[in-house]
């Protein structure tokens, strides 16, 4: 999917039917002052954005669940003094092709860059995967920063990462929120989010760095018709689902000030909260990197934020990057 072939209704549109509550397409265009013939032009985008519209007879149109558009100012208002001062650059975009690659094509600003976006036509995982993106459902987020001495003193950063997640899912009033190494964010064994980090630049010394976060907040249809692997949302966690705008500014307290000193303090730093927050501590699995395939009990990680494996080789260790891990059968 490109953002050429994707077209985004107008958001007033959106604003009006975000109530959740039917709405015939005689009042629509009336608030919008259009025939109800562009109404229903309109209304046939949003099964291209990913969003369920139920069409009645004698109701109108209704959006299935509702939502939310994330709001700027709203999200700034929520910001904790640790994150607000750090951040350089806070962008929403309505459609992008991903929040990273966004990101990436930015002039870097002294501090963060922060970029949240209501669709994404490219979102990516690891190993090339898609990110199902429908709009306005869940949270695409990108943090961008500088470093200067090298990607050795951001070993683990994805690991740190993920403690900063459930940390903040945790004051959302997520419970029992795990981590499987070296990206995944779990609940009840299931995919619940997933964190990708790129790097542009000198290895060795200048370079910048690229923090991308999904996390599933609904549970959208076309997800479901599109992810291949066990996933989870938020709205069948927890009861009541909190505020997208309180979820955004939430893991920006959590991770923003984790990105600001982390080239000082180091994964050591977050080595045992990952390690109380590990799926498969103990546990047998299979690990495939490339052609590479290794079976094992998980001891753990060490310093750097590598995965320790005992086999039938002894303890091996292995760093991230192309890495699929899962329970052996």
């Amino acid at each position: 999917m490109s953002s050429d072939s994707v077209e985004l209704p107008p958001l007033e549109l959106l604003q009006l039917l975000g109530d959740g509550k039917n709405h015939s397409g005689q009042e629509l265009a009336g608030l919008l002052k259009v025939s109800r013939t562009a109404i229903w032009k309109q209304l046939a985008k949003l099964e291209g954005l990913g969003l369920e519209l139920l069409s009645q007879s004698g109701k109108g149109y209704c959006l299935v669940g509702g939502l939310e558009l994330l709001e700027k100012d709203l999200i700034s208002s929520l910001l904790a003094p640790s994150a607000a001062n750090a951040i350089a650059d806070l962008t929403l975009l309505n459609l992008v092709d991903s929040t990273n690659s966004y990101l990436m094509r930015q002039e870097q600003d002294a501090g963060i860059s922060v970029c949240f976006a209501e669709c994404q036509t490219a979102g990516r995982g690891r190993r090339g995967r898609q990110w199902v993106s429908p709009f306005a459902s869940n949270i695409y987020l990108s943090l961008r920063l500088s470093i200067s001495s090298g990607l050795g003193a951001v070993e683990g950063l994805s690991l740190a990462v993920g403690v900063a997640v459930a940390n903040a899912l945790d004051e959302l009033g997520v419970d029992d929120v795990r981590l499987k190494w070296p990206n995944d964010v779990l609940w009840s064994g299931k995919k619940l989010g997933g964190i990708l980090i790129e790097v542009v630049g000198d290895p060795s010394g200048l370079c910048h760095l690229v923090v991308g976060l999904g996390l599933n907040l609904r549970t959208e249809k076309s997800m479901a018709d599109t992810i291949d692997q066990p996933w989870v949302a938020l709205d069948t966690i927890i009861s009541v689902l909190p505020s997208r705008n309180r979820v955004a500014a939430c893991l920006l307290n959590h991770i923003v000030p984790l990105l600001s000193d982390y080239e000082k303090k180091g994964f050591v730093s977050y080595r045992a909260a990952w390690e109380s927050l590990n799926a498969h501590t103990n546990q047998k699995v299979d690990l495939f990197m490339g052609s590479l395939q290794a079976t094992g009990l998980v001891r753990g990680v060490n310093s750097a934020g590598a995965l320790l494996l005992e086999t039938d080789r002894g303890l091996e260790v292995f760093h991230g990057g192309e890495v699929s891990l899962r329970a052996a059968v």
